[in-house]
């Protein structure tokens, strides 16, 4: 296949060798919020390299001690990785200095990595401004330093800072910097959108002409990408690049990056092996791409956003009834992928704008057998909820109650308990002064009164402490139930401190997550009442029976 822009014909479409560049460890800790220990980006790169990725981008040595330490580990054996290269990142040598002279370049080296990736500078404006050094000095930085580094064995790569906005106010200059750098012997010279402004529209061109110029046919170099994402369209500009030619692409695990972020790996491999055919990595690998991409941002103290193409909580949620319907007749009416293939799993969503296929979807989901009946019961009992400001859309384990006990499979003499009253006592003060908050409640269980106080840093806290007291070991699998996330959302935003609460806790049980809801006016009771969820899911399991 060949694409055609303004009547020139662009080069074929790219090849299965086709390189991913992971910048997680460079790039992608200028996201806001995002610090990474030596440790952390130890961890980064062995799972990066779990993908299959062909280069893993460690940081900055020399910039400062965290990137230093890193490479020096790294090299000294703590990163044995089984497919990716590790590249270290740095400066062209500075103006007025000679090559063999520049302590950056020396840190570059001392890093010991194969390869080297030098960014440089390829819109004049910039040599002008921020340089403050002739074009023609900026572009013998650029050859001298990737000379140097090669005459000492090393592979150079060569980002071209701020090409797409060079091109545009002067293409003159910016094609002569990455001419310099492919004929210095830069192995791959990567066009970088480094202000996220770049077009699609243009980018395809651009691109075409640079492999032209510079490409394996012409001086031998392959042509790269890097995209930010500022214009919303870092993953189109970087396929339509590899479309016409180039034959790296870089990007960070789940776009992470300064502003708006960096183009998205994870997006970017995800459409070249399902929808290009381009084998980049073992399916195997490919299946662990959800899990990979969690993982990661986890380490980032990021969450992989909900919406994330492929790895998303709702890449593959159902909410309208429509679509659940058809779901149950041919699961690829509403998705372009079978969610297995990247790990990652259909949700169906039960909400006021849920029909019965929902339900018997989701009944079948949690391995329970109903009735069409009980199903308009159920989804009844869902409207009239929502009604009221609950919300079981990111609280499937509520759902599964509200489910069993809707259609009669989880009848009131069969709950585990009932909460008959609780007490909460909140005091003010310091942390020194001890537990700043106390809790009694009272169940009943298999008929008998059970009282438990407690202690906690807050109202929840003490609740979870008294309740656990209070049945006192009656179900031991409740040890492993634990907070992991609590959140709560206004529903009235006029209503002032009145206003009805919605609270949503998830909870681990040891391997599973348990996402419950609740709501009340009372914030405490709206906390209660999710918590109560998550410990009668944990005792009853995935049977539905109650387990000692």
């Amino acid at each position: 296949m060949t694409m055609t822009t303004g009547g020139d014909a662009l080069l074929p479409a790219p090849r299965p060798g086709v390189d991913l560049y992971d910048t997680t460890l460079r790039d992608g800790t200028q996201r806001e919020g995002v610090s990474l220990s030596v440790e952390d980006k130890l961890r980064v790169a062995r799972t990066m390299d779990q993908l299959g990725v062909a280069y893993i981008e460690g940081g900055w040595p020399g910039a400062n001690p965290k990137d230093t330490v890193f490479f020096a580990r790294a090299a000294d054996g703590e990163l044995a990785l089984e497919h990716a290269t590790l590249v270290a990142f740095g400066m062209t040598r500075a103006p007025g200095r000679a090559a063999e002279d520049d302590p950056q370049l020396a840190a570059l080296l001392e890093a010991r990595t194969d390869v080297i990736t030098l960014v440089g500078k390829s819109w004049g404006y910039h040599v002008d401004e921020a340089l403050r050094t002739s074009r023609a000095e900026n572009v013998a930085m650029v050859a001298d330093s990737i000379r140097h580094l090669r005459a000492q064995g090393r592979r150079v790569m060569f980002d071209a800072e701020h090409f797409f906005d060079g091109w545009a106010r002067d293409r003159d200059y910016a094609r002569e910097v990455v001419v310099a750098a492919a004929e210095a012997g830069a192995e791959a010279v990567v066009l970088c959108d480094t202000n996220g402004g770049a077009m699609p529209w243009d980018v395809a061109e651009i691109v075409a002409e640079m492999v032209r110029t510079i490409g394996p046919e012409a001086l031998g170099a392959d042509v790269g990408l890097h995209f930010h994402d500022d214009g919303g369209c870092a993953v189109a500009n970087s396929l339509l690049g590899l479309e016409v030619g180039a034959r790296q692409v870089q990007g960070t695990a789940n776009g992470i990056g300064e502003r708006c972020g960096n183009a998205n790996l994870f997006t970017v491999l995800g459409d070249l092996q399902l929808k290009r055919r381009l084998p980049l990595v073992t399916p195997e690998r490919l299946e662990r791409l959800t899990e990979i991409s969690h993982s990661i941002a986890e380490l980032c103290n990021q969450s992989t956003p909900s919406v994330s193409p492929y790895v998303g909580h709702t890449a593959f949620s159902h909410k309208a009834g429509l679509h659940a319907s058809a779901l149950a007749k041919a699961p690829d009416m509403y998705q372009h992928i079978d969610p297995d293939v990247v790990g990652n799993r259909q949700r169906l969503v039960v909400s006021e704008l849920a029909g019965r296929a929902n339900v018997l979807m989701k009944a079948a989901e949690l391995g329970l057998t109903i009735t069409d009946e009980q199903a308009r019961t159920v989804l009844q009992e869902v409207k009239e909820r929502e009604s009221l400001g609950w919300s079981y859309e990111a609280a499937d384990a509520s759902f599964g109650l509200l489910l069993r006990r809707c259609a009669g499979l989880l009848p009131p003499d069969q709950e585990p308990f009932r909460t008959l009253h609780f007490r909460v006592a909140v005091s003010g003060g310091s942390d020194e002064q001890g537990p700043l908050a106390e809790a009694t409640v009272a169940v009943e269980v298999a008929g008998e009164r059970r009282l438990g106080a407690g202690e906690g840093n807050g109202p929840v806290d003490a609740l979870d402490q008294a309740f656990r007291n209070a049945v006192n070991g009656t179900w031991p699998q409740l040890r492993d139930v634990h907070l992991v996330d609590y959140k709560v959302r206004i529903l009235e935003a006029t209503a002032g401190t009145d206003a009805t609460t919605r609270v949503l806790i998830t909870s681990s049980d040891g391997g599973r997550m348990l996402d419950t809801v609740g709501v009340h006016q009372n914030v405490v009771e709206a906390s209660w009442l999710a918590l109560s969820d998550a410990y009668v899911h944990a005792i009853i399991g995935a049977t539905g029976e109650v387990r000692a």
